[in-house]
Order: structure tokens, then C-alpha cells, then sequence
């Protein structure tokens, strides 16, 4: 594995990888990886030839309340996980490499950063669009690879890479959980003993309301009163909603396409979010 700092550095190892019939993956990180992000990995050497992660806590995407200066960073071990998972390169630029002085050029993200967690995080997907499309144009991937835990992130990547005529595929990869149902985040590592507990109510609840459409329901109202009641247990729920998986616009009833369940609200200081996927569709094969 090579680590790399330098986009011209980046640029040299990777014109050895790429020809014909090769795929180059993205996996892009802020670090802190966990199992979700090795999925991520995984699923990218599956399809491509070499497999880039990167590396980047990104200052636009944190609002000037969030927490950029204490969001968990450990790089030796980010770097040991990707050598031992057998990364091509670990791509790890600075800031101003990034963001060089008087940089400003972002990306406007469009109808998909409007909904869910917009209202409570003005400008996060602008930072979010600006960041991705720099290291897209960076590392010049053919595939990238995101996980469903962020899936208005997901949305708006999506949106932005056809906007654009971006030649890259967008691979979305299933939401990793903890054994007891907590989707994995580096976030989770804020949580004391107490909230780690109560933080199983947003995992119970979505699960819950799978289960009910898995066994025919398909009221979004009747669902949200499964997934309602367990997260009573957070401190302060942001919004619990039902959305057309591709547009996020409100989903229609009765179901009849594939919708996500998504929750976000907080246990002390601390923001999560997650979400289920409902397929009509798979459901009914």
C-alpha cells in the first residue's frame, strides 16, 4: 500500500494503474474507519483492480456549532486497517491542498440536500458536493463507494455526478450494523454507557417497521407509528420520515416504490442518523 499526501503524487502512482479493462475505486473516508468502511473496501476490490480510500475531515461540511475540532481522528490506525485490508492507496491530503488560499468555487447541491437533515444542517451538503467532486476529480476513480447509512448523502452525490456528466458509477453498499442493531458511525465513540443503550431505540424502531412491511403493511402512516415510539428514548428526535429512496421526496400511499425509513436526532451531544430500505418489489419476490 502506498500512503500519499500530494494530488500530484497521487496522480504519478495511479497512471501505472489504470488501462484497458481496469477499474480504479474511491472509498471516500474522514477517517476513523470501522467495519462499515471496510465494507465499503470490500466491495470495491470486488469490482475494481485497485482500490483507493481517502482520508479527509472536511471543514465545509461541519457547521460553525458541530464538532470539525473533535470529530475522532487516529490515523496510524486508520493506515494499519487499510494495509491489513490490502488498499491499493491511502490517500490523505491537507487542508489547504484541499482548500488552497482564497479557494472559492463550490458545488450547489439541488432538490436532494433540501429534505431530512437540510433544514438542520444549512451549507453541510454544499461542503458535502464541493469535497466529493474535488476528490473525484483528483483520483479519477471509475466507481466510488458510499454506504446507505448516509443515504441523503448518497442522493445528493448521485444527483451531482449525472449533473455534472461525471463518468463514474456510484455503488451504494448495505448499512453495517453493531450485533445488537446499531448502524456503525464514528460517531458511536462519543456515546457514554447510558446513551449507548438508549441509542438502540432508533435501530428497534426502523427494524420494527421492516418487519411490518415485510409482512404486507404498506400504510406509510401505520409504519411510523411502529418506529415513533421507541425513539421516545432519544433526547431529541430532528425528524422521522418515510422518502422515495431515489428523490427523497415524501413517499406515496400505498408504497408501490422503493422508500427509505430515515431518523436523525440526538443523545446528549450526540447526532445519528439511520435508515431501512423498503422494496416493494424484493418484498413480493
Amino acid at each position: 500500500m502506498r500512503t500519499i499526501r500530494s494530488v500530484a503524487e497521487l496522480r504519478r502512482a495511479l497512471a501505472e494503474a489504470r488501462g484497458p479493462d481496469r477499474h480504479i475505486g474511491l472509498v471516500p473516508t474522514m477517517g476513523y474507519l470501522h467495519q462499515g468502511h471496510m465494507a465499503l473496501v470490500e466491495d470495491s476490490q470486488a469490482r475494481c483492480d485497485a482500490t483507493v480510500v481517502s482520508i479527509f475531515v472536511n471543514p465545509t461540511q461541519f457547521g460553525p456549532k458541530e464538532d470539525l475540532t473533535t470529530y475522532p481522528r487516529d490515523f496510524p490506525r486508520d493506515e494499519q486497517l487499510c494495509q491489513e485490508a490490502g488498499v491499493d492507496v491511502l490517500f490523505a491530503p491537507e487542508v489547504r491542498d484541499v482548500y488552497p488560499p482564497q479557494f472559492d468555487t463550490f458545488v450547489e447541491p439541488g432538490a436532494p440536500a433540501q429534505p431530512l437533515c437540510g433544514p438542520f444542517r444549512p451549507g453541510h451538503f454544499r461542503g458535502v458536493a464541493t469535497v466529493v467532486c474535488k476528490l473525484f476529480n483528483m483520483v479519477q476513480p471509475d466507481v466510488a463507494f458510499f454506504g446507505q447509512k448516509d443515504l441523503q448523502q448518497c442522493a445528493v452525490v448521485r444527483r451531482m455526478t449525472f449533473d455534472l456528466n461525471l463518468p463514474i458509477d456510484i455503488v451504494t453498499v448495505p448499512t453495517v450494523r453493531e450485533p445488537d442493531g446499531l448502524a456503525m458511525s464514528s460517531r458511536n465513540r462519543y456515546l457514554s454507557a447510558p446513551e449507548r443503550k438508549r441509542a438502540l431505540a432508533i435501530s428497534r424502531g426502523l427494524l420494527a417497521a421492516e418487519t411490518a412491511f415485510l409482512e404486507g403493511e404498506r400504510d406509510p402512516a401505520r409504519l411510523l407509528s411502529l418506529v415513533r415510539p421507541p425513539l421516545e428514548a432519544l433526547d431529541e428526535l430532528q425528524y422521522l420520515e418515510i422518502v422515495d429512496a431515489e428523490t427523497l421526496k415524501p413517499a406515496t400511499n400505498p408504497l408501490s416504490r422503493p422508500v427509505a425509513i430515515c431518523a436523525a436526532g440526538y443523545l446528549g451531544s450526540t447526532r445519528l442518523i439511520d435508515n431501512v430500505m423498503l422494496d416493494p418489489d424484493a418484498a413480493r419476490r
